[in-house]
């Protein structure tokens, strides 16, 4: 029985859609699983290898970037086929024998960095067919919720991942083997909650357009004018100083239904302005000559390149604070807890005052934590708490603000050129992390990336995109 059949849950999660749950709890078991390895990957290359900043900024990016021509491949192909279920499926299984790789690479770094990009590959192929599912099952209107749904149910595997971590090195007594092992058992766990559980959600595909010889062939009586069939009027070009006028109830060009925000204001269905009318032969070129898709890439991947990974934080952290190596694994659980406290609200929040606000508002809790990190005062707790507040406020908000301007049959598409650009940025910022760290020491190194990132996020509200102007 898919999970998806019983309709939308009312309580506690109201209005949220089963197919929406059944990815979260997919993802809940990833996240164990992967967190399990996040978590002890940096003091076990750090710590344990000997690595520097520098190398481990390589690896580090490696980890990061590694999905970035993957998800457009998986955004593709699972829109080509129609089978955002099964290309998720295969992303999803691919990380899960990844962490069998662990165990063959031992201590080589090549070896390590290769099991790494499998893995992240994996991520990379199922990330869009998975926002993509989550989109499409969900009412436009309260997509931030829905995705603010998802996020907490993944966070909660983020905030255990780590709890097990630790759990299995006291009883294996630090054998990282055991880990890896425990890791690999709870992915394949995964894959087949998400083969029992989740359904298939089919795009709509765009609306089939009649040939232009059909309609010159016909003939005209004399003295009477053309008019076409009620059919084919969508298909025509409207003329020059007219406007296409949709059905009642419809939204503009496209044909996909309007719906009305929480604040009372209609809005334009699923496809909005000119995306609707991109052929699939020229998918990605066609979204990104929309303007308003185009900015949101564009400012995503800028941030992006200022954003400093995950494992460069807990590093600076430990450094700053002196904190010791046995409880270094458990430096994830303060973002995973915040996050998960703030995913839903922010995401309810997103959807009443706008989504690109609540975005940039998280790029400021990021700084601040930089800040914090650089300054005399301040504590490890509360850099990890605006780490948390930052990923509440961008994980999931991001594809709910720009899943709406795209059109239902190249939704996985669309969002897989948006996570590409993140990915590819934020490559290049682990690497550059790790130079400046390497050359200029850890103070300096974050002090210059916490000023770009504001100059970034204060460009960005003001030349914001227009269809998220609410």
């Amino acid at each position: 029985m898919y999970l998806a059949s019983v309709g939308p849950l009312r309580t506690p999660l109201r209005r949220v859609p089963g197919n929406v749950v059944a990815l979260g709890i997919v993802s809940l078991v990833t996240d164990v699983s992967a967190e399990m390895v996040t978590a002890i990957l940096p003091l076990y290359l750090v710590f344990g290898l000997g690595l520097n900043p520098l190398q481990f900024g390589l690896l580090d990016g490696l980890y990061a970037g590694a999905t970035a021509v993957l998800r457009l491949v998986g955004g593709h192909v699972a829109d080509r086929w129609r089978r955002l279920k099964t290309v998720a499926g295969v992303g999803y299984a691919l990380s899960a024998v990844a962490k069998l790789g662990f165990l063959a690479a031992g201590s080589t770094v090549p070896a390590i960095g290769a099991v790494l990009a499998v893995d992240r590959a994996g991520k990379g192929i199922r990330t869009a067919p998975r926002d993509a599912l989550i989109s499409l099952s969900s009412d436009p209107a309260t997509l931030g919720r829905s995705f603010g749904v998802h996020r907490a149910l993944d966070t909660i595997g983020a905030f255990l991942g780590p709890l097990v971590a630790t759990l299995v090195l006291w009883a294996s007594v630090n054998n990282y083997n055991a880990v890896f092992v425990t890791s690999f058992s709870l992915a394949t766990c995964a894959v087949l909650v998400l083969t029992t559980f989740v359904r298939n959600h089919t795009p709509t595909p765009p609306p089939a357009r009649p040939a232009p010889t059909e309609t010159s062939a016909r003939p005209v009586p004399t003295g009477t004018s053309a008019r076409p069939a009620p059919t084919e009027t969508s298909a025509r070009p409207v003329p020059t100083g007219t406007s296409a006028r949709p059905a009642p109830g419809q939204g503009p060009v496209t044909g996909f239904p309007d719906h009305t925000s929480a604040a009372g204001q209609r809005e334009p269905g699923l496809a909005v302005g000119r995306c609707g009318e991109v052929r699939a032969r020229a998918a990605v070129l066609g979204l990104l000559r929309d303007a308003d898709f185009r900015r949101c890439c564009i400012w995503a991947a800028a941030l992006g390149l200022f954003t400093i990974t995950d494992s460069f934080v807990y590093l600076a952290v430990q450094r700053r604070w002196d904190i010791g190596t046995n409880f270094f694994p458990l430096l994830p659980l303060g973002t995973a807890g915040t996050f998960l406290l703030l995913a839903i609200p922010l995401g309810r929040l997103g959807d009443r005052i706008g989504r690109w606000k609540i975005f940039l508002a998280g790029h400021l809790a990021l700084i601040l934590a930089l800040l914090l990190v650089c300054g005399p005062a301040g504590t490890w707790w509360l850099v990890l708490a605006l780490h948390g507040a930052f990923y509440a406020a961008t994980d999931g908000v991001l594809p709910a603000a720009v899943g709406p301007l795209l059109p239902e049959h190249l939704r996985a598409s669309g969002l897989a050129v948006l996570q590409t650009g993140q990915a590819l940025a934020r490559m290049a910022a682990a690497v550059g992390v790790g130079l400046l760290w390497t050359l200029w020491d850890l103070r300096p190194a974050l002090l210059s990336i916490t000023a770009a990132l504001l100059a970034v996020t204060i460009a960005a509200a003001i030349f914001k995109p227009l269809e998220v102007r609410r």
